[in-house]
This record gives C-alpha cells, sequence and structure tokens, in this order.
C-alpha cells in the first residue's frame, strides 16, 4: 500500500517576532515492512537546517531562522510504502509465551529507562489496575498484551484535546477521556507495571474508512518489546495489535522526546497569535 502523507503546521504572530531553533521530528523510520520512497521539507521563512540521529535513531532537523517573520511555515510531504500485514503473527521465544517471564540481562540493561514507569502512582492504584488484567498465572503474553491494548477502550473515551503535553495515567483514568498521546502514555506505564519494555511512538495513521476529503491527523501509539518478536505496535486508541497502517515517525521513552515540532519564539505571550495544523494521509 502506498501512501502519500502531507503535514503543513503554520505559527502566526502579532508583529515579526525572532524565531528561535525549532526541532523537526516529521520523517517516517523505514523498517522491513515500511519503504520511505520520497520526501521533502519546506520552511518559510528559509532556515538553516542541521540533520542528526538522536539516541533512539530517530531523524531530527533542527531549524536555525536568521530573519524575524510574523508567519512560520513548516510543511512537509512524504510517500511511503506500507506493507506490515494487517494480521501478524509474532514469533516470540519460546521462554516469553507465558507471562510472567524474565528478559535477558543483555535486554534489561539495553531496554534500561523502558522498563521504569514514568508517571509516580499514588498508592500503586496503576499496578491494581494493570493486574486486574491478569486471570491467572501463568497466563499468555501476547494475550494479556492485547486485553490491556483492548480494555483500555473500556475505562477511556478518546477525545480530542488541544492543549500541550500529556495527562499522567492516572489523570487519564480519573477523567475516564483523553487524546491518543494520553491514551498511549496509559498503556505505556501500565505494562510497564507488569515488567515489560515499551517506549511512545509518533507519527501518521491512514484509516481507510474515512471519507476523501477529510482531514487526517498525527498519531500516537505504543510498543512493546518481546524477545524474538522484537518491538510490536500496539494502539489501543483504536484497539488494534500490529504495524498495519501506521507510519511511525519517532520513537521514544514517552510522548514528550518525539513531538513533531518543537520551538519558540522571543517576545510576548501577547505576540503569539495562534496556529494551524494540516495533515493528510491518502493511498495513492
Amino acid at each position: 500500500m502506498k501512501l502519500r502523507i502531507e503535514h503543513s503546521t503554520t505559527y502566526r504572530y502579532a508583529c515579526p517576532v525572532a524565531l528561535q531553533p525549532h526541532r523537526l521530528m516529521l520523517f517516517p523510520r523505514q523498517s522491513h515492512d515500511l519503504n520511505v520512497l520520497a520526501t521533502s521539507l519546506r520552511c518559510t521563512p528559509e532556515p538553516r537546517l542541521d540533520w542528526a540521529q538522536d539516541v533512539f535513531g530517530n531523524v531530527v532537523a533542527t531549524a536555525s531562522f536568521a530573519d524575524q517573520s510574523d508567519t512560520l511555515t513548516i510543511a512537509v510531504e512524504m510517500t511511503v510504502e506500507q506493507c506490515a500485514p494487517a494480521w501478524p503473527v509474532f514469533q516470540i521465544a519460546p521462554g516469553a509465551h507465558s507471562y510472567p517471564f524474565t528478559y535477558s540481562d543483555e535486554d534489561v540493561m539495553d531496554l534500561g529507562g523502558l522498563l521504569t514507569p514514568q508517571h509516580p502512582d499514588e498508592n500503586g492504584a496503576l499496578a491494581r489496575w494493570a493486574r486486574g488484567f491478569i486471570y491467572g498465572v501463568p497466563t499468555d503474553t501476547l494475550s494479556l498484551l492485547k486485553d490491556i491494548n483492548s480494555g483500555i477502550i473500556g475505562a477511556v473515551a478518546y477525545r480530542t484535546r488541544d492543549e500541550e503535553g500529556t495527562q499522567s495515567p492516572l489523570e487519564t483514568l480519573a477523567e475516564a477521556s483523553g487524546s491518543c498521546r494520553d491514551i498511549a502514555a496509559l498503556f505505556i506505564d501500565a505494562v510497564r507495571h507488569l515488567g515489560f519494555g515499551a517506549r511512545a511512538v509518533s507519527g501518521y495513521l491512514f484509516d481507510p474508512d474515512v471519507p476523501e476529503g477529510d482531514v487526517g491527523s498525527t498519531h500516537a501509539w505504543a510498543e512493546v518489546y518481546l524477545p524474538s518478536a522484537g518491538w510490536i505496535a500496539f494502539d489501543p486508541t483504536h484497539g488494534k495489535v500490529g504495524s498495519a497502517e501506521l507510519v511511525p515517525t519517532a520513537v521514544g521513552r514517552c510522548n514528550g522526546q518525539i513531538m513533531p515540532v518543537t520551538g519558540g519564539y522571543t517576545g510576548g505571550p501577547a505576540d503569539f497569535v495562534g496556529m494551524d495544523v494540516r495533515v493528510s494521509v491518502t493511498q495513492v
């Protein structure tokens, strides 16, 4: 399946302001089931671009601006080929088929902070909630993860949330609602409390059921590491497992590390007028 992705962000200011460097994580992560065919980046005003890879291997562009401006537009266009199967079969190591299992010493060392919950868990409430999905010991590892992934839908309703940042998992459970990044953060900390290595993912979702012409959006989900199978995608917002219809751009320990565009300006709060984000993901 070949997909075309268009993503533009426009910032508007009341007067020309000095633009601070902006960190861009917008380009797809090529893998065995995602082939990046073409990419382009356009910024107005034109910046100096410095390219690097972060500790997770994400492609990061830093845009530095010499001139002041009352608008900033960052636009990318990408064409990718997504070939992940809709019904994947995961080759999990025999020793990890049943939960609980123990990661090897090497895996524990490499996973590091991806094993540690990010948010405080007052009185162990989140850990108890996660353990509620364990109906017996031992139990099937993949079935347990799928139960948590689909069970979140029954506890949390999706809602668009324009505020910056990510809710804590306990806030998401208390509110019984959250954005895709909030729902992904809940899943990640829940499975970390059960001893799994998990990481946050940002990118795009292709939804074939959306009518042609509707705008798309960026998306957030999670991945869990299982021996031999590697990183398995879990999208708790939609209750799906596997990478089909997902286009990852960045992975990290938490959502705050993988925001598509981060940056600022020199000036007062009243100088900022607004921001427009447009995303389109279409099959070609």
